[in-house]
């Protein structure tokens, strides 16, 4: 691992030490976390986005899938 110089207002400081402190663990594995947690995120919305452009450019037809509405199972 590598070190990083961070400069984080007090306030946050204080909250991802306190909350830890709570979970266990330390404050660096407490940030590495939520980075990998906002990584993710951002990949996510990214698809999300490269969905709704493609849907836009391509709509789906009014009876693609009609021929499967039969084979749904909504449950009771």
């Amino acid at each position: 691992m590598k070190a990083v110089q961070m400069t984080l207002d007090e306030e946050l400081i204080q909250a991802v030490d306190q909350l830890s402190q709570k979970l266990g663990t330390s404050r660096s594995a407490f940030t590495r976390q939520a980075l990998r947690d906002a990584l993710e995120r951002h990949c996510v919305e990214q698809l999300e986005q490269k969905q709704i452009q493609g849907y836009a450019k391509q709509p789906e037809a009014p009876d693609e899938f009609a021929a499967w509405e039969e084979e749904q199972v909504w449950g009771d």
